[in-house]
This record gives C-alpha cells, sequence and structure tokens, in this order.
C-alpha cells in the first residue's frame, strides 16, 4: 500500500528522530538498520525508500540532534541572561544528561565515531559543533571577537571531556565530582 507524501515525510522525520537517539545510546555501529527501522515503528524494507545509505541518515541523525542541543542551549540562555554560559554547562555537565546519551550531546558520544565516519558525516557534526561554538562565543563576555571565540571552544572542549570522563567513572561519586569540578571550573573563570 502506498504511504501519502505527508505520511512519507512523517515517517522519514520518525526515522531520523529515532536514529539520532539510538545513535548516540549505541554508537553508529551499535545499531544495523533492521533494528532502527523497527525501533522507529516501521519495517526494515522501507528504509532505502527514504535514505540512499546508513551514511545519508547518520548526518542527518547527527545534524538533527545537534540542531536540538543549539536550540536547547539558547532556550537556557535566554532563561539566565546574567549568566548563559554557566546555566548552559551546569545542564550539560549534570548527572541527568550524563545517564541519558540518547537524549544528550551528539558531540561528548558520537565524536570519535564521526571522527572516523564518511565525509558527510564530519561535515554534520562539524557544522553542529560550529553552530554551538558560534552562540557560545556570542554568550561569553567581552568585547573582542576572537578572544570570545577562543573562550568559547575552551569552555565547549571542557564540557565534552569533562562530560565523556564522568561517564567513564565507575564509582558515581567520581563521576559526579568530574562533574562538579568542571562546573566549578567554568564559573570560576567569570
Amino acid at each position: 500500500m502506498k504511504v501519502s507524501r505527508e505520511q512519507a515525510a512523517l515517517n522519514r522525520e520518525r526515522i531520523v528522530e529515532t536514529a539520532a537517539r539510538l545513535f548516540r545510546e549505541k554508537g553508529f555501529d551499535g545499531i544495523g538498520v533492521a533494528d532502527l527501522m523497527k525501533g522507529a515503528g516501521l519495517t526494515h524494507g522501507g528504509f532505502y525508500g527514504h535514505f540512499a545509505s546508513k551514511e545519508v541518515l547518520l548526518a542527518e541523525a547527527t545534524a538533527k540532534a545537534l540542531e536540538k542541543s543549539v536550540m536547547k542551549w539558547r532556550k537556557l540562555a535566554d532563561q539566565a541572561p546574567e549568566r548563559p554560559v554557566a546555566a548552559i554547562a551546569e545542564s550539560y555537565l549534570s548527572v541527568a544528561h550524563r545517564d541519558c546519551p540518547g537524549k544528550g550531546c551528539a558531540v561528548s558520544t558520537l565524536g570519535t565515531d564521526a571522527a572516523r565516519a564518511g565525509p558527510e558525516v564530519r561535515k554534520a557534526m562539524a557544522d553542529g559543533v560550529e553552530a554551538q561554538l558560534a552562540l557560545l562565543a556570542e554568550l561569553e563576555p567581552g568585547e573582542d571577537a576572537a578572544a570570545r571565540r577562543r573562550q568559547a571552544i575552551a569552555d565547549y572542549a571542557s564540557m565534552v571531556g569533562g562530560l565523556v570522563l564522568s561517564r567513564v567513572m565507575a564509582d558515581p561519586a567520581q563521576s559526579e565530582e568530574v562533574l562538579a569540578a568542571v562546573v566549578a571550573a567554568l564559573e570560576q573563570k567569570r
């Protein structure tokens, strides 16, 4: 049975959303097309009607996840205009974010996978990182755009590294110590 264009568009969006979550949870190689389509509530056979390859889906899902991160960061910054970078860092370096990789930052979960992926995926990741850096640079204090960008890069690298390191720690207390230390270091600079 043929589906309408509207339903096909909704199905594609559901596949991308599901893929964005599952790739962050399991890595690019941790889930196959059949399980991904099952997770989206669709049959495996329909995949290639939506995407030319898994690589195309990887790029689109990565872009979607990072786009959502930028929107979340913007909202956090708007809610805390006196300390926007600190608000983003506190949310990013939280136990909730640490424990829910499928709903969190694609860079912290998929950065190394993307570095080994094809050019479309690397471009999607790089474009998303650039959008995050641009927002952070906009929010950093100071008049010099170059200095604000350098600070945004340093802050973002600290956040990503802190989150990754916190996920590595087997002891929950040590994991939380890492999160708290990075938040404190970022806030101390303000």
